[in-house]
């Protein structure tokens, strides 16, 4: 297929289905390109070329759909949109698989720049690059505000025995992955099960929150929008700083093919960002050593998985040979982090 015209994006159908649901909102032709690094499900541009939209949607050939829940992101997004959290403009939900082959949602384009790693965030310069962390940990603060209650989405995940779930969930994915000894692994997973943390009261799960999962722009380099709301329910909130501490920690690995952004100049330490999660939204994150090591360990699982992939010749690409040689990092990072505290 064409440029304008990708795998997975029948643009033609796309339009009937705008002009009956939404009448008047596409105003031309469409064109549509495929928005790299959008995690698991695909992202496409679409333009009539007045305006701009994202679509949303499974990868093709998924059978999983509990894995690229449509219906859930949309869900979520529209109903943080009318609250301060800063979440794309919903449009539209389809979930008629004659349309695109798979369930899919429409949400406005936001502009703005996604930074992945601390070469792309140092043009920025120090004094940049440090507000715009912290302003991601504000953001963070203040979708932990939000009453799952009052924006309909009292049951939108099961709270009640979070953290244990989500540990037996990840042990689970590394058994499906072995394939070699990883030292480790198993006294890391054993330690975080015996040291589980009693959750604060639950609140809207990103599940995966970090710099390049929302879009920076503007004159003040605010957060325009936060994205990929996949792996999103109620939970514990300090999931969700763990995981920003961890990926605002050094690797100690140069030229990873996974990297933080921890060493771009300007860089808040992770004990900075902690301390103003704790100052603005008043939690106690004594614990939060346990919820770094546990997103330590996720990540390894992941990596994990991407190796063993790898080693089956069912993923290619640049730097996946080299997924591998993280793996046992990740691990010593998670150890070490429970055993300093």
């Amino acid at each position: 297929m064409s440029p304008d015209h990708p795998p997975g994006l029948d643009l033609d159908r796309l339009r009937v289905l705008l002009d009956r649901e939404r009448p008047g909102l596409v105003t031309g032709p469409l064109s549509g390109r495929l928005i790299e690094g959008g995690r698991s499900n695909l992202t496409y541009a679409v333009s009539d070329g007045a305006a701009r939209w994202v679509v949303r949607r499974p990868p093709l050939g998924h059978v999983l759909a509990t894995a690229h829940d449509m219906r859930r992101e949309h869900r979520v997004i529209s109903a943080l949109h009318p609250t301060d959290v800063p979440v794309p403009r919903p449009v539209l939900l389809c979930e008629d698989d004659e349309v695109l082959g798979a369930p899919f949602y429409v949400m406005e384009f936001v502009e703005g720049t996604p930074y992945r790693t601390a070469e792309q965030l140092a043009p920025l310069g120090p004094e940049r690059t440090r507000a715009a962390v912290l302003n991601l940990v504000d953001t963070l603060v203040g979708l932990h505000a939000v009453d799952p209650v009052e924006v309909g989405l009292a049951n939108f995940g099961r709270p009640e025995g979070f953290l244990d779930r989500q540990l037996r969930r990840w042990a689970k994915q590394l058994d499906a992955s072995r394939n070699r000894d990883l030292a480790g692994i198993d006294e890391l997973h054993a330690t975080l099960g015996r040291e589980l943390p009693r959750s604060p009261a639950p609140t809207v799960v990103h599940g995966d929150y970090r710099l390049d999962n929302v879009l920076i722009g503007g004159e003040g380099d605010e957060i325009r929008a936060i994205l990929d709301w996949e792996m999103s329910t109620l939970g514990d909130p300090l999931t969700d700083l763990g995981l920003l501490v961890m990926y605002s920690s050094p690797l100690g690995m140069p030229d990873s093919p996974v990297s933080t952004t921890a060493q771009a100049p300007g860089h808040p330490a992770p004990a900075e960002l902690i301390e103003r999660y704790a100052a603005r939204s008043g939690r106690d994150v004594s614990t939060v050593a346990w919820y770094t090591a546990f997103a330590w360990f996720k990540l390894a699982v992941i990596l994990e998985g991407i190796h063993y992939r790898y080693t089956l010749g069912q993923t290619v690409g640049r730097g996946f040979d080299r997924i591998g040689d993280l793996v046992p990092v990740f691990i010593e990072h998670g150890l070490t982090t429970l055993q300093e505290g």
